[in-house]
């Protein structure tokens, strides 16, 4: 039997449904929350309706934003000719977050997977292969995750875009920054040696 009531059963299952929290922590967030009433739960509870009212996917690269175009699409700053193209809008955060790229993105909003039924019409595939037949662009980086959903699609992209003219490149695999060898595994070693480059 749950020793709270329905409203407050509700709040913990949907805040369970977030990646991170199961059910324990979304129980004390819930909590938290209620105790903390007017410095966290109401706040919060207007920042998430006004988020969910204006927040939008870009209609140029399927970022998260206000503005449509993005703030990213829009910036006269960033290299035009150049996109990459990553999985998700986290995937793009968390490049902006590294500030190691400094052109134009492209969300495809997922991967391909059998399993999951998640083929190319799901994903924003089509979208991309308009922009590269564009003649302002000259380089796509597939920055995809090194899954095999992720290389398969990678594959995929690149057969599509075979014929587009645009130079086809992505991230370099192998030994991360302050990684130890001894402790990588045997497919992270093999990229590291597909990928060595000059000393």
């Amino acid at each position: 039997m749950a020793a709270a009531g329905p409203e407050i059963e509700r709040l913990i299952q949907l805040l369970a449904k977030l990646p991170g929290l199961g059910p324990r922590s979304a129980r004390r967030a819930a909590l938290q929350m209620l105790q903390k009433r007017d410095t966290v739960m109401l706040p919060l509870a207007h920042a998430l309706a006004e988020t969910a009212d204006k927040v939008r996917p870009c209609s140029v690269c399927g970022n998260l934003d206000v503005a449509d175009p993005c703030t990213v699409c829009r910036d006269p700053r960033r290299e035009a000719g150049v996109i990459c193209v990553v999985e998700t809008v986290s995937d793009l955060w968390a490049l902006e977050r590294a500030s190691a790229f400094k052109g134009r993105y492209h969300v495809l909003g997922g991967v391909l997977s059998a399993i999951d039924g998640i083929g190319p019409d799901e994903l924003n595939i089509a979208r991309l292969i308009e922009r590269a037949r564009s003649h302002e662009i000259s380089e796509i980086i597939l920055a995809l995750n090194a899954t095999v959903d992720g290389q398969t699609t990678a594959h995929f992209l690149a057969d599509k875009l075979a014929g587009t003219g645009v130079a086809l490149t992505s991230l370099a695999r192998g030994v991360p920054v302050g990684g130890e060898l001894d402790y990588l595994d045997d497919g992270t070693l093999a990229a590291a040696f597909r990928s060595r480059r000059p000393a």
